[in-house]
């Protein structure tokens, strides 16, 4: 009966991976007892975006096995390693970038970045605005100071279920940094290599805006899995967005998807929505996949200043919804891109009781 289930099992196909669960070694454990099947699906990101559908294919290809009438589905989660981590412990380095200031990308990494915390993985972020850091801020941290361990390493600093390091919780408040780019490599050198970030899944990394030497120093230092484009819907936005795709198009970093912020505002008073900066201009960036459209949402402002992200502070809010749907589609894509990685030779076999 095991291997009528598995057979039947191999023609579920992830819908993002659109390969088989059974090719995919994604079938932890299958149990058979009487007519009642236990399936365990070891997800590929804690946070996958298409979970239920998952399970309705797992379940009907199942029940269509003869002397099954009961099919009970269970689900672990292990974001798997590419062949060649970026850096010891990390499995993925995620950029957040943009053309241009203003377009909240700071706010959307946080939020990201808190979300797939949320969901169960384990994640890290890196502000690397270095002039103009304010991840510390909107996580309540802006006081702490960073320590280092016995092996003279930064330790990141936890809050919200994720680990940081910021600029911020480096220097005094609001003292300026005037550096050159040579210094402005060597402070993320020592950001990326030499930090105790520990095991993560992913390391969102939070870029300045525009197209200079962090992001170079960035991408000439390890190896990124992908970046996620921030912009808003109007078009001085979406030029310079252009912009930022076509930077790491050059640097051989994969653009994961774009985010349109700020995509319109719905009034608290009459519920009339208002396309305050012209939604859908995200979608002018052609060949991107638009990962999400979050509203204008003034709690979502607040949420910053007050140190909580929205998705915690907030869940229900529809930027919150929006914003968790971000991170799910874009841990989504890190499984595709991670996909070529793998092959059925090199995948672990999974027990089947």
């Amino acid at each position: 009966m095991q291997d009528a289930v598995m057979a039947a099992l191999s023609t579920v196909n992830d819908p993002e991976l659109h390969q088989d669960l059974v090719s995919l070694g994604m079938i932890e454990r299958v149990v058979v007892e009487g007519s009642v099947a236990a399936v365990q699906v070891q997800l590929t990101t804690p946070a996958c975006p298409l979970k239920g559908t998952i399970e309705n294919d797992v379940r009907r290809a199942v029940l269509a096995v003869p002397g099954i009438e009961e099919v009970q589905v269970s689900f672990s989660a292990q974001v798997r390693t590419p062949q060649q981590p970026p850096l010891p412990g990390v499995k993925h380095v995620i950029l957040v970038g943009s053309g241009k200031g203003g377009v909240g990308k700071s706010n959307v990494a946080v939020n990201v970045a808190a979300a797939l915390a949320r969901d169960g993985a384990r994640v890290g972020l890196l502000d690397a605005d270095v002039y103009g850091p304010s991840v510390a801020h909107m996580l309540g941290q802006g006081d702490t100071r960073i320590t280092a361990n016995e092996q003279r390493q930064m330790m990141p600093i936890e809050a919200h279920g994720l680990r940081f390091i910021s600029m911020a919780n480096l220097t005094r408040a609001g003292q300026a940094l005037v550096w050159r780019g040579p210094m402005l490599h060597s402070a993320v050198q020592q950001f990326l290599g030499d930090a105790a970030w520990g095991n993560l899944d992913y390391l969102i990394i939070d870029l300045p805006p525009g197209t200079g030497d962090v992001q170079l120093s960035i991408t000439q230092s390890v190896k990124v899995t992908g970046a996620l484009i921030v912009t808003t819907p109007q078009d001085v936005a979406l030029i310079d967005a252009t912009r930022a795709v076509d930077m790491f198009r050059k640097a051989s970093v994969p653009v994961l998807g774009v985010v349109e912020n700020m995509s319109y505002f719905v009034a608290p008073d009459t519920g009339h929505v208002y396309d305050i900066f012209g939604r859908g201009g995200a979608r002018k960036l052609g060949g991107l996949t638009v990962l999400g459209e979050v509203p204008l949402d003034p709690e979502v402002r607040q949420d910053a200043d007050s140190g909580v992200p929205a998705v915690l502070a907030h869940p229900d809010s529809a930027a919150a919804q929006a914003l968790r749907e971000v991170a799910r589609a874009l841990a989504g894509r890190v499984s595709v891109e991670t996909l070529s990685d793998f092959s059925a030779d090199n995948l672990e076999p999974l027990p089947v009781i």
